[in-house]
C-alpha cells in the first residue's frame, strides 16, 4: 500500500460515496486507475465493506450500552462468539483482554429493552455474568484517523 492508497482509503473513510472522478481528482489520477486500486483494496481485504452512518436515536435505538462478557472457564470463546452473533441487539463484538472476555457494543430502544437483552446474555451457555455501562450521550464515533498521520 502506497501513499495514494492511503488518501484513497482516508477520502473513502470520511466519504464513501465519492466518485470514481472525485477520488481520481484528490489524488491525481485518472478514474479507471482509481477504479483499479480500490478493487485490488477490496480484493486484497483492506477495504471490507461500505455503510450509511445513521442516527440510532433516529431509528428507534435510543439506548446504547457496552457490556463487558466474563466467560466461565470451562467454556467455549466460539461457540459464545456465535450465540453473541446471533443477538440482533449486539452491534459489535470484541475478545479482550483483562476480566472480561468480550466487550460489546449493544444498542436497543429503551431500558426495558436493554434489561431483557442483559438477561439473554446471561442464559448463554458459557457466560459466568455481565458487566453493563450505559452511555449517557455520544461526544464522537467511529471517528477514522487519517492514515497518513506518523504513528
Amino acid at each position: 500500500m502506497d501513499e495514494i492508497d492511503r488518501r484513497l482509503l482516508d477520502t473513502l473513510r470520511s466519504s464513501g460515496r465519492e466518485t470514481y472522478a472525485e477520488l481520481a481528482r484528490r489524488v491525481g489520477l485518472s478514474a479507471p486507475a482509481v477504479h483499479d486500486r480500490v478493487g485490488k483494496l477490496e480484493a486484497s481485504g483492506v477495504i471490507t465493506g461500505y455503510h450509511a452512518a445513521v442516527d440510532t436515536t433516529a431509528i428507534g435505538l435510543g439506548v446504547t450500552a457496552l457490556i463487558g462478557v466474563l466467560q466461565a472457564e470451562s467454556s467455549e470463546q466460539d461457540e459464545i462468539a456465535d450465540a453473541l452473533h446471533r443477538l440482533p441487539e449486539v452491534e459489535s463484538c470484541w475478545f479482550v483482554a483483562g476480566e472480561e472476555s468480550f466487550l460489546l457494543l449493544v444498542r436497543v430502544p429503551d431500558v426495558a429493552a436493554l434489561e431483557h437483552t442483559i438477561g439473554r446474555l446471561n442464559r448463554i451457555n458459557g457466560v459466568a455474568r455481565t458487566r453493563t455501562t450505559v452511555v449517557l450521550s455520544t461526544k464522537w464515533e467511529g471517528r477514522a484517523r487519517p492514515l497518513d498521520e506518523p504513528r
